[in-house]
């Protein structure tokens, strides 16, 4: 049969994920001769052969492709038949300003953690690495992917890993960061500022002996430094909170294996496979309660039912649970609280080398910091929650033009997003733009975003709050149009983009705040929307925030917001928890400012209405972290109690009788989880009553829900299920954080409709 040659390119993720050396297999093993041949585009190939053995290649193409990597197209074209002696790999091309994806981090692999068991070079080395995992994106400072231009550079590859890079057959096989002890980056222990040694041994020796002691440590990660202790130790783990500032927020736990793991928390099929994955997450999962074996520190989840683990990601960790005799340590962000995640060595010394009992740093820059990523299993999918290490770069894919648009994002949680093509790239979780370092963090990775994919800047999306820090950058980022956006019309944008929807929607954006086209904060919006425009059908009624921002760090004073809309002077009689542990000397004042309106602006939010009730069952009257109130509610829910309480649905959503349902309960001494249960039902109905009067109204049967409340497990699936019930077509985040680090997404998509239109 006679040869022909075919030209073929395929766009996706296919750099950084051993794409190149798995063609040279396929073809190989297909008989075919050719080339590959990395751009900052696309992987192209050129091949010839039989038809049949071309068939056979593609076929393998796009059913056998890396792990990691991600196919979005193949385009082939027969060209003119070209012969070739063998099949080739060659160099990378930079051709134009269009850009191919880059990959995440990847877990370390088997083979390579087979690797540090064997004899040679890469015995015991904390950095082994292959084409299948490794560093990635934390690495890679422009496109494309080679290893000059990463953090790899200074490495000069030894005659060994040199002879592999260059081997088609070899796994290493152009793996950027491939190294060995000979050639590669190195660990190095320090007790206050002295280095004490750069042998592996040594330090993997002298690190798991101080974390079994009780010690406190902090090493240098893929994405940035981490603060490690034993999780089953309580007296390390409060000096870890001491010394980070964190007072109650749930700290992460990295279990030795999945079978330890096991012993702690409730694993289905979809969470382990989440916790096996190449992405390794941190995933949220009920705590399991035995008598049978050691107990996790109590604090470690401060008393809720969920506990965030993870399983070890690169070799280091694998070298640690080797010599510690503890199955779980703490693993969390080496930063102090409202700042973001350490990267640099000398500042990491600085910081932390008086307050811990050792360093572990090494000596590979890094360019991308990351956390580590969050998710959860809701509803039978995957839900990210905080979207950083595994996850990005990987770009949204959209059904819109997003070609040069920035969107700047919120105030909290931030992540930005830069347009290109029909991509949306949403940055790694920044955090809280409430400080100087974090803001620092938010300015130099979005120009770095901004010159790794090749943005030119054409269009601007921020938020409508002119105080916003993210609003601010984006006004004085430059000449260019800018669209400023609705908080919770950006959050159900953000999940129409998501789903690729572009058509009117009932949107449902439930969250604690966000700026409102009438001044007001708002947070429990149901809206008629398009990705243009929106219109407010109704929404929870507003209450008085005494002390404003405030409220959110002290939910005992949204309580007696409520206690006194409903019960007016009345509430001073009310036998409740929180009326008998607050000063009544507060407790005059804030109503005082209340009836004189000083400094009291007006939400609708629907976390102020969750803290509430959070403080009303004493649950928490001072939050020591975000979100802490609702998340206490929902972990304690009697899961088996359908009853509900009364509310008034009009013009606006009142809940006056809900908060004397609750009140009542409170008397009667019906217990909490009873209570919790009772107000979840509540809010789905109300939820579910609101959408159907939508769909009356308007005839819309797609129902779209957004915001952070939706992070609440109980109540997600419950409005999901009632909807489907009713033959409601329902969309709710997934790969796209439903809290405050999708809005940017929103903004993005917001900008690019009303472009389309020429309505900037």
């Amino acid at each position: 049969m006679k040869d022909i040659s075919l030209e073929v390119i395929v766009t996706g993720l296919v750099q950084g994920v051993g794409f190149r050396p798995f063609v040279y297999r396929i073809a190989t093993k297909s008989e075919l001769t050719g080339w590959v041949l990395n751009t900052n585009e696309n992987v192209r190939i050129q091949v010839t052969g039989t038809p049949e053995n071309i068939e056979s290649f593609l076929h393998s193409l796009k059913n056998q492709s890396p792990q990691a990597a991600s196919i979005d197209k193949i385009s082939t074209q027969a060209i003119a038949t070209e012969n070739f002696e063998s099949f080739s790999i060659h160099g990378s091309h930079d051709i134009s300003d269009e850009i191919t994806e880059i990959s995440p981090d990847i877990a370390v692999c088997d083979d390579c953690l087979h690797d540090i068991d064997q004899p040679g070079s890469r015995l015991d080395y904390a950095f082994v690495n292959c084409t299948n995992c490794g560093p990635r994106f934390t690495i890679i400072r422009d496109l494309p992917y080679d290893r000059a231009k990463t953090t790899m550079k200074s490495f000069s590859m030894c005659p060994e890993c040199l002879a592999e890079y260059k081997n088609v057959l070899d796994r290493r096989f152009h793996a950027q960061p491939t190294a060995c002890s000979v050639c590669g980056p190195e660990y190095e222990l320090f007790i206050g500022k002295k280095k004490i040694s750069n042998d592996i041994n040594y330090i993997i020796d002298k690190v798991s002996q101080c974390i079994d002691d009780g010690g406190v440590l902090l090493i240098k990660g893929l994405g940035g430094m981490h603060l490690a202790c034993d999780a089953f130790n309580e007296t390390s783990v409060q000096k870890l909170r001491d010394l980070k500032n964190r007072e109650g927020k749930p700290l992460a736990v990295m279990f030795r294996d999945l079978e330890s793991l096991k012993l702690y928390a409730e694993v289905n099929q979809q969470e382990e496979k989440l916790l096996v994955s190449w992405r390794r997450p941190i995933v949220l999962i009920e705590k399991k309660y035995t008598k049978d074996q050691q107990v996790l520190a109590e604090s470690l989840n401060s008393g809720l039912n969920l506990l965030g683990v993870m399983l070890p990601y690169m070799p280091i960790h694998y070298l640690l649970f080797r010599n510690l005799k503890t199955d779980a340590i703490v693993l969390t962000s080496g930063n102090f609280s409202s700042e973001p995640i350490l990267i640099d060595n000398e500042l990491a010394l600085d910081q932390f080398s008086s307050l811990v009992d050792a360093v572990v740093l090494h000596n590979r820059d890094i360019y991308n910091r990351t956390d580590d990523s969050v998710v959860r299993i809701i509803a039978n999918k995957e839900r990210v929650f905080r979207r950083s290490r595994g996850y990005v770069p990987t770009p949204v894919r959209t059904a819109l033009n997003t070609e040069g648009i920035v969107a700047f994002g919120a105030e909290l949680t931030n992540c930005f997003c830069v347009g290109k093509g029909q991509k949306a790239f949403l940055s790694q979780h920044i955090g809280d733009l409430q400080g100087l370092e974090t803001t620092l963090f938010y300015e130099k990775t979005l120009a770095q975003f901004i010159q790794l994919f090749r943005i030119k800047p054409s269009l601007l999306a921020v938020d409508m709050h002119p105080e916003y820090v993210s609003t601010k950058t984006g006004l004085s980022f430059g000449a260019f149009p800018v669209v400023q956006v609705q908080h919770h019309h950006s959050h159900v944008a953000s999940c129409m983009a998501e789903h690729h929807l572009d058509e009117k929607v009932i949107g449902v954006a439930l969250d604690g705040t966000g700026l409102g086209t009438d001044g007001n904060i708002w947070g429990s919006e149901f809206l008629v929307c398009d990705l243009n425009h929106f219109a407010r059908f109704t929404h929870f009624d507003y209450i008085p925030l005494p002390g404003g921002d405030l409220a959110a760090e002290e939910p005992w004073r949204t309580a007696i917001s409520y206690l006194y809309k409903v019960y007016g002077a009345d509430l001073y009689s009310l036998e409740l928890p929180v009326l008998k542990q607050i000063d009544p000397e507060k407790i005059r004042l804030i109503i005082q400012m209340i009836d004189r309106n000083i400094n009291c602006p007006l939400t609708s939010g629907a976390g102020r209405l969750f803290d509430c009730v959070a403080s009303l069952l004493d649950l928490v009257q001072v939050a020591t972290f975000q979100a802490e109130g609702p998340m206490r509610l929902e972990s304690i829910i009697n899961i088996g109690c359908t009853d509900k309480y009364a509310f008034t649905f009009g013009k606006i959503i009142l809940f006056d009788e809900t908060i004397r349902g609750i009140v009542d309960d409170i008397h009667l001494g019906i217990d909490k989880a009873t209570i919790s249960a009772k107000f979840h039902n509540t809010i789905i109905s109300v939820i579910f009553e609101t959408v159907n009067n939508i769909r009356q109204a308007e005839g819309i049967n797609k129902v779209v829900l957004s915001g952070g409340v939706f992070q609440n497990k109980y109540l997600l699936e419950g409005t999901t299920a009632i909807l489907l019930s009713a033959n409601f077509e329902v969309y709710s985040h997934a790969s796209v954080p439903t809290n405050d680090g999708g809005i940017a997404l929103g903004q993005l998509a917001v900008a690019s409709k009303r472009r389309e239109l020429l309505c900037v």
